[in-house]
């Protein structure tokens, strides 16, 4: 039986500060917890009901601080050797963690931030943000979005946000020819859980709210999208009236691509390199100006019969035919993630040359071709989930990447909310480390607090052509005065993910 992460923790007394297993998003079955990670769960438990009884607190009190986190990573090295930089003294005095890793220290923007159109997609912990001083829809086409703001912006670093997309088109006209707008366009439910039109708008409220630039937003429309059955190819037409409507109306900051999806009925999904389909949009695209292509790679289990699109080799002929387009490597393209069986067959890692299925396949794209400059890798749940469950294969991961592309060319994302506020992945990049016994088998670099500076924020930023300077202006926008009554007024981050395992009570 599956169960949300936040209601099993909770029923078992226990709100870890960081993950102590993969969860699901509902694209794969969650897999039971192994062995490795119940050592960390029982230890973070122990340790933290011991620390918050020496200091007189309250044991999920402790847990919600920087000593619970830190306790965290602390039980971790315990059980996967030194893959955090943390100290003892920082579990029991938070001073030591403020000196150590200063908030603010980083400009953070994570390009892979989602929410929901009114979708309760069960795994949602609701936690509606009240008397912030501010208006905001809590209806059913709001959901989930008080709860973005409050666990991306005020609980956590983040500065800021791109609204990514998720799989689904919209419907320019209705019989008669009339245009439709706002959700007339896609309804409601599981079809149109985050639709352009909605990222559209809530990119422009965040960014009236900060009186700030704080979020932007992607566009969802791809080549098989709008489909002609009797020629058996893209209409031209109407895809080409949608994209013009999403760059000019929308005013979206660059495209989300699924190529394992067909959410036009084509029969199929597409490749990047699809000169016939995917071509004639990039050209579109570019005479509008728009020039930055985001593209999930990896996590094939989403489809079981299109997976095969989610592998990166297409971004190669992609890249090198169209030098003036950013292809940004979603999930830097890890075929499964450890809460998928195939994580553990034979072959899908290998510790003698640090290769994993897919993420090898984008690495070798680079090798072969250094001459290309616009392909990036992001990090968004990839590494989360290999923090959790593999701190080696996590080693590899930022090693590999930044040692073929550059520390210029890694890119921070998350993929919260469905992970709960991305603080605690903040928090553990912070503290990232690859061993000296990794850097001198493999020679991968150090990672450099300048390495972090540019995949925290500044190479999206730069990407975006957004001012990186202008965080200097938000200790006086909005969003921060209004985090700043959150915190003064004892609001705490929530430990919980909203993903999905399995109930042990009923294996």
């Amino acid at each position: 039986m599956w169960v949300p992460k936040w209601r099993r923790d909770r029923n078992k007394g226990f709100e870890s500060p960081m993950p102590t297993q993969p969860v699901s998003n509902e694209e794969f079955i969650p897999r039971p917890q192994n062995k490795n990670q119940a050592k960390v769960e029982y230890l973070i438990d122990t340790l933290s009901t011991e620390k918050a009884k020496k200091l007189d607190m309250d044991r999920r009190d402790f847990l919600r601080s920087s000593m619970g986190m830190a306790t965290a990573f602390v039980a971790s090295n315990m059980v996967y050797g030194q893959a955090w930089a943390v100290d003892e003294e920082e579990t029991l005095d938070p001073a030591v963690t403020a000196e150590k890793f200063p908030k603010g220290e980083y400009f953070v923007f994570d390009v892979q931030g989602h929410f929901t159109n009114g979708v309760p997609l069960n795994f949602r912990n609701m936690e509606v943000m009240k008397n912030m001083g501010f208006e905001l829809n809590n209806d059913d086409e709001a959901y989930g979005f008080t709860n973005f703001v409050k666990e991306m912006f005020f609980d956590s670093e983040t500065s800021m946000v791109c609204i990514s997309g998720v799989p689904g088109k919209e419907t320019n006209k209705d019989k008669s020819g009339t245009i439709l707008e706002g959700e007339e366009r896609t309804g409601k439910g599981r079809h149109a859980l985050l639709p352009s039109w909605l990222m559209s708008q809530r990119k422009s409220d965040l960014n009236e709210l900060a009186k700030s630039p704080r979020a932007l937003c992607q566009g969802n429309c791809a080549p098989n999208h709008y489909w002609n059955h009797g020629t058996n190819q893209p209409s031209f037409s109407e895809l080409f009236e949608q994209i013009e409507r999403e760059v000019n109306l929308y005013k979206i900051d660059s495209w989300k691509w699924y190529c394992h999806t067909d959410p036009g009925r084509s029969g199929d999904g597409f490749r990047c390199d699809d000169e016939e389909i995917a071509y004639p949009f990039y050209e579109r695209s570019k005479e509008l100006g728009m020039k930055i292509f985001s593209v999930h790679k990896g996590f094939a289990s989403q489809s079981r019969t299109l997976g095969h699109y989610a592998h990166p080799g297409d971004l190669e002929k992609a890249a090198l035919d169209h030098p003036d387009i950013t292809f940004i490597a979603y999930h830097s393209a890890l075929k499964h993630g450890p809460g998928e069986p195939q994580f553990g067959t034979d072959g899908f890692y290998d510790p003698t040359t640090g290769d994993f299925a897919w993420h090898a396949a984008l690495i070798d794209i680079k090798e072969r071709n250094p001459q290309i400059d616009n392909i990036y890798p992001e990090i968004g749940s990839s590494y989360g989930l290999l923090a959790v469950a593999h701190p080696e294969m996590c080693q590899h991961l930022m090693g590999r990447n930044i040692k073929a592309y550059g520390a210029d060319h890694v890119i921070w994302g998350t993929d919260c909310l469905w992970w709960g506020s991305p603080q605690w992945v903040i928090d553990s990049f912070k503290r990232f480390q690859i061993s000296d016994e990794l850097c001198e088998r493999f020679d991968y670099s150090k990672v450099t607090k300048e390495d972090k500076a540019k995949i925290f924020g500044l190479n999206s930023a730069r990407m975006y052509g957004v001012d990186p300077n202008a965080i200097k202006a938000f200790p006086g926008d909005t969003m921060t005065k209004l985090k700043n009554e959150y915190s003064q007024a004892g609001g705490q981050r929530q430990n919980a993910a909203h993903g999905w395992v399995r109930d042990e009570k009923k294996e």
